[in-house]
């Protein structure tokens, strides 16, 4: 019963309704901190994913080095980035991107490797050159694969930038380390409950854009991979 008080304490205050520290402000912080991560994780990892993939050149360094990645302590990459850049954006945004990169490059890689070879052999065979077989074939068979490392991405992302309240910057981690720094309870769990709610809504979100903005005969292909 504590739990319900709690939540109905939290999303009742007045602090919480309007002004900086309201719910909807520290949400659109977390969102912006998160998109901006997912954007420049996507711009580096993406196009090189994609290179890799279809040349076929680098995929064993590639899952390894997305596997080591994947094992950094996200805290301990703050903390550093905090030491050689200072207190600001780019202190949260390294160690984000860090988290993002690896599941985007080997959702592009295994993407593009997963496209038939004779469809890839037909289109060369009628004239297209590399790069139009990448973007026109490769790429619209690899959209679901790439679709469900941006879920992936996404959703460890919005989990993990609740750090950014370390360093004193804003989002619901904010809730999160406030609460437990003033010994209210009730703000971390409320702040707790809205980033699984987040984490949740982005799953939602991926799943019905894989179902609806994907052309059918593109997910009748990944499903019978």
């Amino acid at each position: 019963m504590n739990w319900l008080t709690w939540l109905g304490d939290f999303f009742t205050a007045p602090d919480h309704r309007s002004g900086p520290d309201s719910i909807v402000h520290r949400i659109s912080e977390h969102l912006l901190l998160s998109g901006e991560a997912l954007l420049c994780a996507a711009l580096l990892a993406v196009p090189l994913g994609l290179l890799i993939g279809y040349t076929g050149r680098g995929v064993t360094v590639v899952t390894a080095l997305a596997g080591a990645a994947r094992a950094l302590p996200t805290l301990g990459l703050v903390t550093l980035a905090v030491l050689l850049a200072g207190v600001g954006d780019s202190a949260v945004l390294i160690p984000l991107v860090a988290l993002a990169a690896p599941p985007l490059l080997v959702a592009a890689v295994e993407g593009v490797r997963g496209t038939d070879p004779d469809v890839r052999d037909a289109a060369r065979g009628i004239g297209l050159t590399h790069p139009q077989v990448l973007w026109q074939v490769c790429l619209p068979s690899a959209a679901p694969t790439l679709l469900a490392g941006f879920r992936t991405a996404t959703v460890q992302v919005i989990a993990t930038a609740t750090v950014a309240a370390y360093v004193g910057l804003g989002g619901l981690g904010r809730y999160v380390i406030d609460g437990l720094a003033t010994r209210k309870y009730a703000v971390t769990v409320g702040g707790a409950l809205l980033v699984v709610l987040l984490a949740v809504a982005a799953q939602l979100f991926f799943s019905l854009l894989a179902r609806f903005a994907l052309p059918p005969g593109v997910r009748a292909q990944h499903r019978a991979r």
